[in-house]
Parts: C-alpha cells; structure tokens; sequence
C-alpha cells in the first residue's frame, strides 16, 4: 500500500518541501517500516504476511535477523543524506520508541487486558511511524512550528486508526483478504481493542479471565473466545474509536490552503476506515 511515504510525498508537497528531500524521506520511511515487519514476523513465529510467506518461513532465523538489520542501515544511511540534523535525530528516536514498544509487548503485553497498554503498544508499534513521517515533511518544509505540529497531530491520529483498524479486520475482515487466521492477535496472546470492550463487557467470562494467566495458550478456547468476540459487536464498538481518531486528523487540515495534495490527505485518511486488508 505504501501508505507512510504517500503520506510523507503529500504532506511535503502540500507544504512545498524540496522534491529531493521528500523522495529520500520516503524511501527511509518505506525501508524502515519494512525492516520492523521482518523483525516482528520473526519475533511472532508468523509464516505468512498479507498471504504471502514471510522471510521467517522461507529463510532461517539468523538470515531473517540480519536481513531486517541491513534493511534499517539503509533506511538510517537514507535519512542522513536528507542531510537535516533534526530529522536524522526523529528518525533515530522514532525507531527507539519502536523497538521498546515491542520489547514491552514481548515482556508485559501477552494476556493484559489494559486500554493504557494498549494504546502506548498501538503507538510505538504503527502510530510512531505515522507521526514521524508527517512531521518530518512538515520540517523540510518552509512552514512555521505551529504547521508542523498539525502535520504530526494528523499523522499520529491517522496511525492511531491504522492499527486500530486493522486490530478490528483481526476479527471481523474476511481471512483471505487479511491473509492470516482470524484471532491471530489473541492467538498470540495479545488483547487489542475488540476484545478488550468484549472483556469490559463480559468481566465474568471463563476465557477472559483466564487470559493473564496463560490462557490464551489454550487454542480450543481461544478459538470460542474469538467467535463470542465477532458476534458481540465489539469490534463495530472499536471501530468507532478509529473513526474518532480520523475526524480529529481531519480538523488538522482545514486550516491549511485547499489543493489537490489537501485532497489526497482527506482522502487518504477516509480510506484509513474504510478499507478491507
């Protein structure tokens, strides 16, 4: 999809940034979202990504590691020659916030039914990324820090909903487009949203509670889990949540001149909601 350096070529653009600096931004971008994916794929034991096999499945686990570490030289070695001091800096920060989101949910995450865990662990693994790239075409960019820090706003509120969004297709998107089982999240022992208003709601539930303590190892209950969680709503309830993060991005922009890359930004943030994979 490519969305996070459409994202950054937009917001650039909208804001008359060089050409040059917006394309090796984006690339940086791309690679570095890419290196975290091998990583995670590995970290999750997961075979297959969007349908296809991940390196994981293909590759053995110490050629998958060093294929995500070259990929983040690449992308670290692209952001230096933007050759701005303060976006190498966010950059560099952004994949620390990263790497410790997925330290914590590796340690702490597994069974925790918490909203504020879920909401730091949604930030640091997707919305982190969104909000580095809007910012930092927004600081290559000759505008003041009152617009830059609109254009970080509306890219952490649309990362927000990304993952939100796609924590919601975990249950209710149909398996072939999503390319991976259903539930897979809770699967591997992770609550997102769904089912945490599931628990908020069915406090006494067998599963529920057994999740901090390991049940989400149970696979036969787990699947029941799953299945009470689609039927319950839940997800409808959560995708709510997104499309509040979308309208809060989209006040962002109505400060901003109307053009077409205004355009492509609202309509990129619609899609956000309102796609299917």
């Amino acid at each position: 999809k490519r969305v996070r350096p459409t994202l950054g070529l937009l917001v650039g653009n909208m804001l008359n940034a060089p050409h040059e600096k917006l394309v090796t931004l984006g690339a940086a971008v791309e690679l570095l979202h890419t290196a975290t994916l091998v990583h995670d794929d590995l970290i999750d034991g997961s075979l297959l990504r969007r349908g296809t096999p991940t390196l994981n499945a293909r590759w053995s686990p110490p050629a998958t590691v060093l294929t995500g570490d070259f990929l983040f030289a690449r992308a670290a070695k692209l952001a230096a020659e933007t050759d701005h001091l303060p976006l190498m800096k966010l950059f560099s920060d952004t994949l620390a916030v990263i790497v410790n989101g997925e330290l914590t949910q590796m340690f702490t995450s597994r069974g925790l039914i918490n909203r504020e865990n879920y909401y730091k662990r949604i930030y640091a693994k997707t919305a982190s990324l969104f909000e580095m790239t809007a910012r930092a075409a927004g600081m290559v960019s000759p505008v003041g820090e009152e617009t830059v820090e609109s254009m970080r706003d509306f890219g952490y509120q649309i990362g927000m909903a990304f993952q939100i969004v796609d924590d919601v297709l975990d249950f209710s998107g149909d398996q072939n487009a999503v390319g991976k089982p259903l539930g897979s999240d809770l699967l591997n022992g992770l609550v997102t949203l769904p089912g945490i208003y599931y628990a908020e709601s069915n406090p006494a539930d067998a599963d529920i509670l057994s999740l901090p303590q390991g049940g989400w190892t149970n696979a036969e209950n787990m699947t029941r889990l799953v299945e009470n969680i689609r039927a319950s709503g839940c997800a409808q309830k959560a995708m709510l949540e997104a499309e509040q993060h979308i309208d809060r991005a989209l006040t962002r922009l109505e400060s901003l001149e109307p053009c077409a890359e205004r355009d492509a930004l609202e309509n990129l943030a619609k899609y956000i909601v309102d796609r299917k994979i």
